[in-house]
């Protein structure tokens, strides 16, 4: 009887541990569905024997995240005490059209992380954002008027299209309005800890209405360790898009031989009642081009390209509530760089407005019109076209794009 009443009140004590750590814990399922409906008024069709390979077409087409990037996540934490918890996020990108992973193909190709939450702020171990998507991407013209308004190609990462593996990140919490992080993503090259190594740093300070921030990033061997670390990348060919034919991302695709990637920027955000407007500048390097660890070479600089090329963006915005169910948003960016080996530079103005209407406080209904004319010549050695993040190249230099979209967040 000793023995069983033993047993017994062991049972229960477990019991009761089991019920005081799930009220200190919880995990959280989140998501975001954006789906439309587009034109576009010119795109690139291959055609044999036209000039470069293709031709020009219109395009009716379907797409996924777009004034956001569709996602289903987990999140959870424990209370460890002393002001102590464990943490954790899994992230999933879908294409709700297809029903297919985005990100390459990766299951929680989004944010994949581990990590513990001090009094002074979170430590955490996985695959992560890095700072140009932390500091600069919530205060940028996208964060109101969609993809389309990603700085072109978003050679920046500000429009947040790559991510970083193997990461361990410091985020502070906020100090009187400041706060700061640093992230380190390790290569895992047993010959070199520096190769296809990755890291940023960031910060923001926010006083009343007013918000700026500044942003840091440098990727080594960046086909590899930047553009190209998802499960469908290449290890030997470009991971930034093809350059002849029908092209894909020529405004920086001929550049993926760089040995480092370098940018940086800041931003600033005023709010004046309903009116929120902001700036950025950022600065975009492709250096040590030709370099073998890009992988090979005549495929990712089959121009033949040496030294460095760089780009520089600069772009506004402004957005009223005309109500608070109810947004109108307008922006404007200028690209302009990728002068190399006696290559001229190339030039982007592209222009961006966008309505959205909330239904709810969790749906929403927009329409998107985009325009971007392209000038001199691109990375791909050729007259500039127009080149919209999420949409086909076109194959002149203008090109007109108009969404309808629902979005629905979870």
């Amino acid at each position: 009887m000793n023995v069983k009443f033993k047993q017994m009140a062991t049972a229960a004590a477990v019991m009761g541990l089991s019920t005081a750590a799930q009220a200190q814990s919880s995990v959280t399922m989140y998501g975001i569905i954006d789906y439309g409906i587009n034109y576009v008024n010119n795109t690139q069709v291959g055609q044999a024997g036209a000039p470069n390979g293709r031709t020009s077409g219109h395009q009716w087409f379907n797409n996924s995240s777009i004034l956001q990037g569709n996602r289903l996540g987990f999140r959870g934490i424990e209370d460890m005490g002393g002001g102590y918890s464990a943490l954790f996020v899994l992230e999933n990108g879908f294409d709700i059209g297809t029903g297919r992973f985005q990100q390459g193909g990766d299951l929680f190709g989004r944010q994949a992380y581990v990590g513990v939450a001090t009094p002074y702020g979170k430590v955490t171990l996985g695959r992560q954002y890095d700072e140009m998507v932390d500091y600069l991407g919530p205060i940028s013209a996208a964060a109101y008027n969609g993809a389309y308004a990603d700085h072109p190609s978003d050679l920046d990462n500000v429009g947040n299209d790559f991510r970083i593996n193997n990461a361990v990140k410091f985020t502070s919490f906020k100090y009187a309005g400041f706060a700061f992080s640093a992230l380190f993503g390790f290569g895992n090259n047993a010959s070199s800890f520096a190769t296809s190594s990755v890291k940023s740093f960031g910060a923001s300070y926010s006083y009343g209405q007013f918000t700026v921030a500044l942003a840091y990033l440098n990727a080594n061997s960046p086909n590899q360790s930047f553009w190209g670390n998802n499960a469908t990348s290449s290890t030997t060919g470009n991971n930034l898009g093809t350059v002849s034919g029908v092209t894909s991302n020529p405004i920086i695709a001929g550049f993926a031989s760089a040995r480092t990637l370098e940018t940086y920027g800041a931003a600033g955000t005023y709010v004046i009642g309903p009116v929120t407007s902001g700036f950025m500048y950022t600065k975009t390097r492709f250096e040590d081009l030709n370099s073998p660890t890009a992988g090979t070479l005549s495929l990712t600089n089959p121009l033949g390209y040496t030294g460095s090329a760089s780009f520089d963006n600069y772009s506004v915005f402004s957005t009223w509530y005309i109500t608070p169910s109810l947004y109108v948003s307008g922006a404007y960016d200028y690209l302009t760089g990728g002068s190399v080996n006696g290559k001229p530079d190339a030039r982007y103005h592209t222009f961006n407005a966008t309505v959205t209407y909330f239904l709810s406080k969790r749906t929403s209904l927009y329409f998107n019109a985009n325009y971007q004319r392209a000038l001199g010549i691109d990375s791909t050695g050729r007259q500039a076209v127009a080149s919209m993040v999420a949409v086909a190249p076109s194959n002149t230099g203008k090109q007109v794009v108009a969404r309808v979209g629902i979005r629905h967040l979870f």
